[in-house]
């Protein structure tokens, strides 16, 4: 089992990764062997793993962890597209999440991580036409989470939602690439409207805390949108707003404002007794 451990983990320098950390994490905390040995240390690859922990986090007396973990991996195996996004998003979190120090973080205790994860597996229920479990999906990561993200919204690779709490994103949001958001925020519509009426986050965008993004409105790529801001309008690419309703305010300072997660508006001054 080691060897082929091994030969798999040579190919996914992601996973080896998470091998070793969590083999050195068991050393310095015997009491957390039996988690991470079921969490990771008894898988063969990240998949798998994934789909273990998202069926222990999602299960309930409705729903058994081994019908849960059947279906992940069903989505695992059908879709390689998952696996390879979740691999992005814990690269995402790792260098973008200055509390995240090893790559097993994400994957054991990051609730962020965890609740996109499960959309995937929630997002390919819902493109097999599977749409009651997928449903039952979003449901639980709301209930074990506190977060809301419909299945049927679109979001793409290398996400990091740090914290997390309280994110909700509608049906028809898409979320681009390598984007980042932290707790709060808001991928909403503006009323009753139906068909297409969520926002659409380019790549590379960073949305700061308790921001509300509502509407059928593109957010271009490596744009900024400041903390508590309320994004009613278009905003074009590499572009800082902010406000109730937010307006421009400068440029976004950066060629990667999700990376470099810079939440300081342009011109702000940071006084030493402050940082």
């Amino acid at each position: 089992m080691a060897r082929v451990q091994s030969r798999v983990s040579e190919l996914d320098p992601v996973w080896r990764r998470i091998i070793e950390e969590a083999e050195a994490a068991v050393i310095d905390e015997p009491l957390l062997g039996g988690v991470l040995h079921a969490c990771i240390l008894h898988h063969s690859n990240l998949e798998s793993a994934l789909a273990y922990r998202l069926a222990q986090k999602l299960s309930s007396g409705e729903m058994s962890e081994q019908i849960l973990r059947e279906i992940a991996d069903e989505a695992y195996g059908s879709d390689p597209g998952l696996g390879n996004a979740a691999r992005a998003d814990v690269v995402a979190v790792h260098d973008r999440d200055p509390a995240c120090h090893r790559f097993l973080q994400p994957l054991v205790f990051f609730k962020g991580f965890q609740a996109v994860q499960a959309y995937r597996v929630g997002h390919w229920l819902w493109q097999q036409g599977r749409r009651d479990f997928a449903y039952f999906i979003q449901m639980r990561v709301s209930e074990v989470f506190g977060i809301d993200i419909h299945p049927a919204a679109r979001i793409g690779k290398g996400i990091m939602i740090d914290h997390a709490h309280s994110i909700v994103i509608g049906e028809t949001a898409v979320v681009g690439d390598n984007v980042s958001m932290l707790h709060s925020v808001t991928l909403g519509g503006t009323g009753k409207e139906t068909e297409d009426r969520h926002p659409k986050i380019g790549d590379g965008v960073l949305i700061g805390a308790g921001a509300k993004v509502l509407g059928n409105i593109r957010i271009g790529n490596c744009s900024r949108i400041a903390a508590g801001s309320v994004v009613l309008e278009e905003v074009p690419p590499c572009k800082t707003v902010a406000g109730v309703p937010a307006r421009i305010v400068g440029e976004a300072g950066c060629d990667q404002p999700s990376v470099r997660m810079d939440h300081l508006l342009p011109g702000a001054v940071v006084r030493k007794d402050d940082a």
